[in-house]
């Protein structure tokens, strides 16, 4: 089980399941953050002891600009119904403009989020310096409340398990044998090698 895998649900809600089955359910959320602010906002949250929801699954990355989009849709393919990015507010970043790129980088992306299926609410982007542990423990709450509302995610699940090996193209497909298989090798004029 890897950082962004979240363990399976125990009595996970059924389609017409109505009211009381949404009120058992909770989120599996997946924070990516910055090592330098929003990690430490989070464990100044904790030492404080300020009240939050514990579904949040944290990933600390060295800056938000290293995040990739692949990072955001493996989370939602291994269980995450719902995927925080928080890192320093702009002009205040580790590394001069990481922060700069996660978030032109993550307007974007919210639109190949609609395209993918996956709601765009699912997706918060913040900005949590070190000092700001009430503001994590908020933007925490109402991301877990807002998934919670939008219920579980399994859409991107039902994606992901229709490929099979029988539909790649290239099953059983083998370069043939023969010339071109030695590697390539260079002559340098003037002879000499």
């Amino acid at each position: 089980m890897s950082a962004v895998d979240h363990p399976p649900r125990s009595g996970e809600r059924a389609p017409g399941d109505g009211e009381q089955a949404s009120a058992e359910f909770e989120p599996h959320i997946t924070a990516f953050v910055c090592n330098w602010c929003t990690y430490t906002g989070a464990d100044l949250a904790g030492t404080s002891r300020l009240h939050m929801a514990s579904n949040v699954r944290i990933i600390r990355l060295p800056c938000t600009g290293r995040i990739d989009h692949v990072f955001i849709v493996k989370a939602f393919e291994r269980g995450a119904d719902g995927v925080i990015v928080s890192g320093c507010h702009p002009a205040d970043c580790h590394y001069t403009a990481g922060n700069y790129h996660a978030r032109r980088r993550f307007g974007v992306f919210r639109e190949l989020l609609s395209f993918l299926g996956v709601e765009p609410e699912r997706l918060t982007f913040s900005w949590v310096s070190a000092s700001e542990g009430g503001k994590w423990a908020d933007v925490v709450n109402e991301t877990v409340e807002r998934v919670r509302g939008l219920g579980p995610f399994d859409a991107y699940h039902g994606l992901a398990g229709a490929a099979t090996p029988a539909d790649d193209p290239f099953a059983g497909y083998e370069i043939p044998a023969g010339e071109g298989d030695e590697a390539p090798t260079s002559s340098r004029a003037g002879g000499a090698s």
